[in-house]
């Protein structure tokens, strides 16, 4: 009952990221751990790339940066993202995990 609920209300994740981050590298590890349990939309926002000004100057200093939301929300909105459900630097599986579930309660 409770993996027919997950598949119903599942969760997106965006992933705000420099490719030449090491901090980044371990981050997409930790995602790639998490998507192994339980799968997940996702989206990979490069900072660095252009057309991500309003990221970049967000989350300059900041990356790794995720954050969570149920996969039918919005597109993510520099200008909400204090609102947003999210992990920042270094996080673990659990971490990830934990704020899936408040989203999916949510």
């Amino acid at each position: 009952m409770r993996a027919t609920a997950r598949l119903l209300q599942s969760c997106r994740i965006t992933f705000f990221a420099r490719k030449t981050c090491g901090l980044c590298t371990q981050a997409r590890s930790v995602l790639s751990d998490v998507w192994d349990q339980r799968p997940f939309a996702f989206k990979e926002v490069d900072i660095v790339d252009p057309k991500s000004k309003p990221w970049l100057d967000l989350y300059d200093f900041d990356v790794p940066v995720i954050h969570i939301s149920k996969s039918e929300a919005p597109e993510e909105d520099p200008k909400l993202s204090s609102q947003a459900m999210k992990l920042m630097h270094r996080f673990t599986v659990d971490q990830v995990k934990a704020k899936m579930d408040l989203v999916e309660k949510s």
